[in-house]
């Protein structure tokens, strides 16, 4: 099975360097830009992100501009994005920033990880994007992708799945692209390998070798627990 997953990267970057999504914190992917952006996109849709993130980036252009930001300014800012411990758990974390790291952006994946409302996705992606490390941020778009591709009937909603997923594409994230695989993986799931069993297998890097596709499985992968009927 991760054989055929270690045939993605290179023709992935080719099609992420044709199609990949023109995003304000992908042209300057600063951690504290990246950061913002996902928290901002936690259970929100990129298009609904795209107005908030530039406001907040003018009202608060560095780290040490939301440590100090009144709340009440904050929450303004955030009125209409909804889940408002999202912002609070980001003021909380620019405040450790400052307090615990000087006011510097931590580098390390676990200093990143110990932030107030930062999760596995969330510091794997700032470290990949921002730092260049080798760590795969599986979130819904990557674990589709991979359990598609490798044709692989693992249930992805347990912590065991995650965890084997993670694993394997551990192992095929190239070490000079990080962060542009990530990306290229999460535009990939965003765009093409859609869910629901309707993806755009024609239009995909991974067609040749996908076994879902070659299967005639897409519509099956990746796995969840049939869900409860309603009473």
């Amino acid at each position: 099975m991760l054989n055929t997953l270690s045939f993605l990267p290179i023709p992935l970057l080719q099609w992420y360097g044709e199609h990949a999504r023109d995003l304000p914190w992908r042209r300057e992917p600063t951690p504290y830009r990246v950061w913002v952006s996902e928290i901002m996109l936690q259970q929100t849709r990129v298009a609904a992100v795209l107005g908030y993130f530039a406001k907040f980036m003018d009202a608060f252009p560095t780290v040490q501009d939301l440590a100090a930001a009144p709340e009440d300014q904050l929450m303004k800012l955030w009125q209409g994005l909804g889940y408002y411990s999202r912002a609070r758990n980001l003021q909380k974390a620019a405040r450790q920033i400052v307090d615990t790291f000087g006011g510097v952006f931590p580098t390390d994946y676990g200093d990143i990880r110990s932030l107030a409302g930062v999760g596995d996705y969330t510091a794997a992606a700032i470290a990949s994007i921002s730092f260049g490390q080798p760590v795969p941020a599986v979130d819904g778009n990557l674990l589709r992708v991979a359990a598609r591709v490798m044709g692989d009937d693992t249930d992805i909603t347990t912590t065991q799945g995650k965890r084997h997923f993670t694993a394997a594409l551990q192992e095929i994230i190239p070490l000079d692209f990080p962060g542009q695989f990530n990306q290229a993986m999460m535009d990939l799931g965003a765009m093409v390998c859609l869910p629901n069993g309707a993806p755009l297998c024609q239009q995909c890097p991974a067609e040749a070798f996908c076994q879902a596709r070659k299967q005639g499985r897409t519509k099956d992968l990746p796995v969840r627990p049939a869900k409860k009927p309603r009473r």
